[in-house]
């Protein structure tokens, strides 16, 4: 693979400069940028007779295989769709030969993707499969993007829909590849491309507080949505051990600082594991410790993984603990589950075919790019 950089990887402004350099007019960097977030395959040499000159005999000297840019187009291994034909899971391969699982859900005719950000996962949640995978390597913009970018075709071909809801909450933790992350939700924002809103984009972390902190003092639009799924330090670490990195009180105290600069509430996440975190007491617990913080509770069953032992908190357990949170003052809402049934819920997602890379920053901190759902998925 020679040094080629991804066009996918590249902000508006970039791809506006490179081609500014050769002579071309923004005019023409507008029509590339939206055929690259449209379908890029219409970049193909076969494809780009509709083209205005300039741009063609652009895209003829600088994009290929061997060339200036790369076009990033994952090669789709597996499409595996659910018993109730809500849920679709891609098993997608990129450029090094890693591949990683996108997940396309529909509610009521609405669509949600939910993407990786990681091969992998470097935070280690017991009850998580990609978490027992442990982390690979970071996803580039570009391939961040192309998962979208993927499910968008798919509608489009399959039942001639749009992409509504944007969901990170697929393989790896976004917030510990937070420039690459922002850059990507950046570019899926942008009215003169993808054109998603701000507001139907969900950013999920397991607690990377720094990095929290960070989206407050930049004012990130996005959603945010936390798996806290422990009341107390050691609950949380004994699920979450990260959560040894970063202590509860300073966890608490960066959702306030999200609250207060950034003017949004935050989605807290909790995984019901029976016998672990789903009794009364824990319930109280939990209300005490968010007491003051701007948040929806989802509630949602733990899902089953091959690594981890826990098994669903029953029924009856779990509407208790939801009318006790609500009886506390929060709202609280269940989640639904879908794709169980081919491994595509909540901490299902791992990819089979995973190359472990030979080493990693372990460091587990927010990374710079280098050269998990919004309430419109709820019922109450």
């Amino acid at each position: 693979m020679n040094n080629a950089q991804s066009l996918h990887d590249l902000s508006y402004e970039e791809l506006e400069q490179f081609m500014k350099v050769d002579g071309i007019k923004a005019v023409h960097a507008h029509s590339l940028w939206r055929l690259l977030h449209w379908d890029a395959s219409l970049l193909e040499r076969e494809s780009c007779q509709h083209l205005l000159g300039p741009l063609r005999r652009w895209i003829d000297e600088y994009v290929g295989e061997d060339k200036t840019f790369f076009l990033d187009h994952p090669e789709q291994v597996a499409d595996i769709r659910s018993s109730d034909g809500m849920t679709r899971k891609f098993l997608l391969k990129l450029r090094d030969g890693q591949t990683i699982e996108t997940v396309l859900m529909s509610y009521d005719g609405r669509f949600t993707a939910c993407v990786s950000t990681q091969v992998g996962c470097a935070m280690g949640c017991v009850f998580c499969a990609t978490g027992q995978m442990g982390f690979t390597r970071h996803l580039r913009p570009g391939e961040i993007i192309a998962q979208v970018l993927h499910v968008q075709r798919v509608l489009r071909r399959d039942c001639g829909k749009r992409l509504r809801n944007l969901v990170l909450m697929g393989m790896g933790e976004p917030l510990h590849n937070y420039d690459a992350v922002m850059r990507a939700m950046t570019v899926m924002s942008d009215v003169r491309g993808p054109s998603l809103s701000a507001q139907r984009i969900t950013i999920s972390t397991v607690g990377v507080a720094p990095a929290i902190r960070r989206m407050a003092e930049e004012k990130i639009p996005y959603n945010l949505a936390l798996s806290l799924h422990g009341a107390n330090q050691a609950q949380r670490s004994a699920l979450i051990p990260v959560g040894k990195k970063w202590q509860m009180e300073e966890l608490m105290e960066a959702c306030r600082i999200y609250n207060r600069e950034v003017g949004k509430g935050i989605f807290i996440e909790w995984t019901l594991i029976a016998g672990t975190n789903d009794s009364p007491e824990i319930a109280a617990e939990l209300a005490e410790l968010l007491r003051g913080i701007d948040v929806h509770i989802n509630l949602i069953p733990l899902n089953p993984t091959e690594g981890y032992a826990g098994t669903a908190t029953a029924t009856q357990a779990g509407l208790q603990f939801q009318k006790l949170l609500r009886n506390a003052g929060y709202p609280v809402t269940f989640r639904q589950r879908r794709g169980i049934d081919v491994a595509a819920g909540c901490g299902q997602l791992k990819s089979e075919r995973n190359k472990r890379a030979e080493s990693f920053d372990e460091k587990l901190q927010p990374t710079k790019a280098g050269p998990k759902q919004t309430q419109l998925d709820q019922v109450s």
